[in-house]
């Protein structure tokens, strides 16, 4: 057994029995091509190499210097991918500082990007310094939330960089922290700093994590500086704006709003649907477009999370040779879904509509007759039913109603509006977006 195989069976004790089988026993260990301070997986397709990218890239890292005493980075990417990703390997001299720590995912390209008005401003940024770098926007900052695509950006501007011939480098501010302490412990400050500055592109990931560490930052402050001077592309990204990164000095606050921050919102309904079609083009997943719809409206707008529903509906319908319905997705689907729920409350969903439709909460929820107010009653106890774990006995309750069969009366309308009638069917896939993201 070689030590990637090994390393597979020692993080299958320590992760569930499902998630092994799904994911992680698919993986194969290059031993041909890793090396003592790269370690590459083959995964059978781009879901199941993103999802085991994002969860587990640093527990298998652990688990290699736990049993080598090396620091190795994790590469996982695809087998039909696997003569571009060892290329550089068997090119001249000049071009294995390209190699050296270009961890770029193959997949991540603008072409597959989806873009929408939540971050339309971030993709033409980052485009626009893919094609003029050192020149325009140095350094770019983009921020946002957990899986709305940053890394996607910053690495497809690396992939252009790469293309070009130009030395990259990508990292995590957690990778750039361990080599930076490592070699204050070795005493070898010399070879990182001829790593990081040497290069023609610097790309960190979750810069956010600089917080408080004193030493880091003036590290990166110097690092900086020096790729600043030779107008070498910077880019960072980060969950929060710079002034709100705790503890950052101000030097460095200063130095990332020199060039251009640029922020990504979750996005809308419309681009949401657009990323789930897209990935599952991408993976040759067939879904009818009522379950699109409905992974739409009722998960949150994380990219990661929805991959991460196509790779289990994918795996269930694979494993027990059915086809994926809208039945089949919900059943597959319900205790993530029931996660979801459990932070929406009635009072916030009605809210929400009552938001949206310029109403009073009070209004919904009064026994008001008017056609407007009757509509809104109505969108608001479907939301209610569909995102909260209340019984119809609670919501007749909540909303004043005679009792049960009142609600489910009401239920039945609803869904006769949402067969029949398509505007009432978008407002009703709008509002649930709206609620799902604002968990």
């Amino acid at each position: 057994m070689n030590i990637g195989q090994e390393v597979l069976h020692t993080l299958k004790d320590e992760i569930s029995e499902i998630e092994y089988k799904r994911y992680i026993s698919h993986l194969e260990y290059d031993i041909e091509n890793s090396t003592s301070d790269m370690a590459i997986y083959y995964a059978p397709n781009a879901l199941v190499a993103n999802w085991i990218k994002s969860k587990y890239s640093q527990k298998l890292a652990h688990l290699f210097e736990v049993k080598t005493g090396a620091k190795v980075t994790i590469a996982i990417t695809l087998k039909n991918k696997q003569e571009s990703f060892v290329k550089p390997q068997q090119n001249s001299a000049p071009k294995k500082q390209n190699q050296q720590h270009s961890l770029l995912n193959p997949s991540y390209t603008f072409d597959n990007f989806m873009v929408g008005g939540s971050n339309q401003f971030a993709y033409s940024a980052t485009k626009s310094v893919s094609e003029n770098p050192g020149v325009v926007y140095n350094p770019l900052f983009i921020y946002g939330g957990v899986g709305l695509g940053k890394t996607h950006l910053m690495q497809a501007a690396g992939n252009v960089f790469q293309n070009q011939g130009k030395s990259v480098i990508y990292t995590s501010l957690e990778q750039f922290f361990n080599e930076f302490t490592h070699g204050i412990r070795t005493r070898d400050m010399d070879r990182f700093r001829d790593k990081y500055r040497k290069c023609d592109i610097l790309l960190i990931d979750d810069i956010q994590f600089i917080s408080n560490k004193e030493g880091l930052q003036a590290e990166l402050f110097h690092t900086f500086e020096a790729l600043k001077a030779e107008d070498k592309q910077i880019i960072f990204t980060a969950d929060k704006h710079p002034k709100k990164i705790v503890g950052l000095e101000e030097r460095l606050q200063s130095r990332f709003e020199w060039g251009l921050v640029a922020d990504i919102q979750p996005p809308e309904l419309e681009t949401k649907i657009a990323i789930i079609k897209k990935k599952c083009e991408i993976n040759k997943i067939k879904l009818s477009n009522d379950i699109v719809h409905y992974i739409a409206t009722v998960i949150d707008s994380n990219v990661r999370e929805i991959e991460g529903i196509l790779s289990k509906l994918h795996a269930y319908s694979q494993l027990m040779h059915v086809d994926v319905d809208i039945d089949f997705a919900k059943n597959i689907l319900k205790d993530q879904i029931k996660e979801n729920r459990v932070s929406l409350t009635l009072d916030a969903i009605t809210e929400a509509v009552a938001k949206d439709l310029n109403l009073k909460p009070s209004e919904i929820r009064s026994k008001g007759r008017s056609k407007n107010i009757v509509y809104a009653r109505r969108i608001t106890i479907y939301l209610c039913r569909e995102h909260t774990q209340s019984t119809m006995p609670q919501l007749a309750k909540y909303f004043g109603m005679k009792d049960h069969t009142a609600i489910s009366h009401t239920l039945k309308k609803i869904q006769e509006l949402i067969q029949n009638d398509e505007n009432f069917k978008k407002k009703i896939d709008e509002l649930s977006n709206k609620i799902t993201q604002a968990q």
